[in-house]
């Protein structure tokens, strides 16, 4: 009896060691390219495998539903929210990969849609090595906003009218209409952002082409990862410095490798916490490399009247 035990267990061991190499954390490109994804799996060898999902389908850090490896091939699921009655009610999003070469390839679908599976790829995200341990230096100051017209800025998508203008030396947006990237692309680096917004605004500002720093008219309610100053869906501020919609406001943000700070309005709301993956701002996946600003603009109105980067170097 403990022969054939034996002999069951060092069967099952090749299978347990494929599974294993799921686990970790993906950055992912899509087939379309128009936005980035990031996953993060754990235990998939085990019998309680969980898992972290973040895409522009459902925009937060999703928990994963179901994780399950068959004959080699990942299937995991995240489940849609019980039917408002006031709502259409949304379809599950299935998920199937295998891994080839290192990589994650696989398709996407609403469980029921008649449309073809979204393909992606999925690298391993990568360790970045630089931390804020105080020894890096400030390069001169680039205002990225000039003040007079969108030079330095370009649509995020194209295809989508461009309402952004300049007044009065405010930079200012009519939605709809497409974010607005910087044609600037920068590593570890100081911003300072002037900002307002209306009653009931929803904005963001993008580090990296990747990292969102939320922008809500949210004054005086609870702190949450949702909220003004918040990396958005993952880590919430300390406290919820936010100003009355109408009034001037100001983020200093300080990102080297993946420690993150945060300044609102002069208060201090997240101290070098470590950015664990994507947000789904998210344009490219290639989280070792330089990447640009993003000014979101397709939600709601928001204002800009300087975005002063600094370059942090050793």
């Amino acid at each position: 009896m403990r022969t054939l035990l034996v002999l069951s267990l060092l069967a099952a061991w090749p299978a347990f060691s494929a599974d294993r190499d799921y686990d970790g954390r993906w950055d992912i490109k899509t087939a379309t390219g128009a936005r980035a994804w990031w996953l993060e799996l754990t235990g998939v060898e085990t019998k309680n495998p969980t898992g972290k999902f973040v895409s522009a389908y459902n925009g937060d850090l999703n928990q994963i539903d179901t994780i399950s490896v068959q004959n080699g091939e990942l299937h995991f699921t995240i489940l849609a929210p019980k039917a408002d009655p006031a709502r259409p009610r949304r379809a599950n999003s299935l998920f199937v990969a295998r891994l080839t070469g290192g990589k994650l390839e696989g398709t996407f679908e609403l469980e029921g849609s008649d449309s073809p599976p979204t393909r992606w790829t999925g690298v391993r995200a990568p360790v970045i090595q630089d931390k804020d341990d105080g020894t890096w230096k400030k390069g001169q100051p680039i205002a990225l906003f000039n003040g007079k017209d969108l030079t330095g800025w370009k649509a995020l998508n194209p295809a989508v009218p461009m309402t952004w203008t300049v007044q009065d030396g405010v930079l200012r947006n009519a939605p709809p209409t497409s974010d607005i990237l910087s044609e600037q692309k920068f590593w570890n680096f100081e911003l300072h952002v002037d900002f307002r917004i209306v009653e009931h605004s929803n904005s963001g500002i993008g580090l990296r082409g990747r990292y969102e720093i939320q922008i809500l008219e949210d004054y005086g309610k609870p702190p949450n990862s949702h909220g003004a100053g918040a990396l958005y869906s993952r880590i919430a501020p300390s406290v919820n410095a936010s100003k009355p919609a109408g009034e001037w406001q100001s983020y200093d943000i300080r990102l080297v490798g993946r420690d993150l700070t945060v300044v609102h309005n002069g208060t201090k709301v997240l101290d070098k916490v470590e950015i664990e993956g994507l947000t789904a701002i998210a344009t490219n996946s290639d989280e070792a490399e330089p990447g640009p600003f993003i000014v979101q603009g397709d939600h709601s109105y928001v204002e800009i009247k300087s975005f002063v980067v600094t370059p942090l170097v050793h």
